[in-house]
């Protein structure tokens, strides 16, 4: 099974607390936590992510 292969955004502060996402499975874009990275995570379609993304542009 691949892993998700997590990465902060470039706005974060290395040392900060923030949201992580991984983009590597084409089906899924996960969304986690930094400070608790062995929790839980939320799965999201690429459609609605990309949806998401746009609005945030608006």
């Amino acid at each position: 099974m691949v892993e998700f292969e997590y990465r902060k955004s470039s706005y974060s502060d290395p040392e900060a607390e923030c949201v992580e996402i991984a983009t590597n499975i084409p089906t899924t874009v996960a969304v986690r936590d930094s400070k608790n990275p062995t929790g839980s995570y939320l799965r999201i379609h690429p459609t609605a992510w990309l949806a998401f993304r746009a609005s945030l542009d608006s």
